[in-house]
């Protein structure tokens, strides 16, 4: 096991630059996540942690070396693709002990290092099939037991899961997780979905357009993001962000509608543009509340969401109530002004306290 030091990392292709001076201090035993939309460089940043792309500026450390200029295969890192990139001609077995026995290891000592995986990843009874007879799910697990058998000091995860469906999804979600705490290696993930980084990561650092917005625990980027990319990025369904002025006391969104009370703690000068934010589960219903025109109802049996308008602004509130108002009927909210936000409406910052 290993840190992870970058350090204003740059890489351009070309003239057009794709990262521009990233730094993430990444601990030992540490599960962090890459996430951003696509086209951010977060698997670009992978990739040049893994040495398949070449640094254009800046420095790569793993634990006390620079890495820089250090071939992959001698990086003592191993990773997990997003398509498995297993050898249909070979069996699973055979699969898992590829890289042990290019490098010439005993055969016992292979032997070993795959039962152990494959005890651990539950596939002792599929060692002798090939990756053609297996499903997606076990092709990842075959793909994460070719990883293991190596004892990397970091592993690296590229979208190990956006090829499988939803449910099978979840299910990975949770071996990757438990994998990584009996492991303890130090993993670096990369993904879009940010569901998959609030449930599996130690540390987030959420990527935009080649920059970092943001690194901290799920929930610290849950509850105080940082700017108003992150708070739309992460949460499911996505954050309120209405865009207004600071008037009377209170928030006027565009296009007219009723004002809507400031978050506490709420540091803004009247008249400032600014873009007002809060979660859909922080709404509630309230008979002296404003007043929403239902244009959407979506019950998920748990929780019944709701998409209205307020003025000109569609807002989307989560209730734990049964809703009992029709679409083109109102109802009556409040938000939870000590869970809301105001971003800057220039530099997108957050102006709470």
């Amino acid at each position: 096991m290993a840190t992870v030091d970058i350090r204003d990392v740059r890489k351009n292709f070309g003239s057009t630059a794709i990262l521009h001076g990233v730094s993430v201090g990444i601990e030992d035993g540490e599960f962090v996540v890459l996430v951003g939309p696509s086209g951010c460089g977060k698997s670009t940043l992978l990739r040049m942690i893994a040495g398949l792309e070449n640094i254009t500026g800046g420095q790569v450390s793993i634990g006390d070396r620079v890495v820089n200029d250090v071939p992959p295969k001698d990086r003592d890192i191993a990773m997990v693709f997003q398509n498995y990139a297993l050898y249909p001609h070979m069996t699973v077995r055979d699969n898992m002990a590829f890289s042990m026995t290019l490098a010439k290891a005993p055969k016992e000592v292979i032997e070993t290092e795959v039962t152990r995986a494959a005890r651990i990843l539950g596939l002792e009874k599929l060692l002798d099939r090939f990756p053609r007879q297996l499903s997606g799910g076990q092709r990842q697990r075959v793909a994460m037991g070719r990883a293991i058998v190596r004892h990397p000091q970091v592993f690296l995860f590229d979208e190990p899961l956006s090829n499988l469906d939803a449910k099978l999804r979840v299910q990975m979600r949770a071996e990757i997780k438990d994998l990584h705490q009996r492991l303890k290696t130090t993993t670096i993930y990369v993904t879009h979905d940010q569901i998959e980084a609030m449930t599996m990561a130690d540390k987030i650092v959420v990527m935009h357009g080649g920059h970092v917005e943001q690194i901290g625990a799920p929930l610290e980027l849950y509850d105080r993001p940082a700017n108003a990319f992150v708070a739309g990025f992460i949460g499911s369904p996505a954050m309120n962000l209405l865009p207004g002025t600071v008037q009377g006391g209170a928030f006027q969104p565009d296009g007219g509608g009723a004002r809507w009370p400031l978050p506490a703690g709420a540091q803004a000068t009247e008249g400032l543009r600014v873009t007002y934010g809060f979660r859909p589960e922080h709404l509630r219903l309230a008979p002296d509340g404003l007043p929403l025109t239902i244009t959407l109802i979506e019950p998920t049996g748990s929780e019944t969401q709701v998409t209205g308008r307020s003025g000109e602004a569609l807002v989307v509130g989560a209730f734990r109530e049964r809703i009992t108002a029709r679409v083109g009927e109102a109802i009556h909210v409040l938000p939870d002004t000590a869970q809301a936000h105001l971003f800057h409406g220039e530099t997108g910052k957050r102006l709470n306290a």
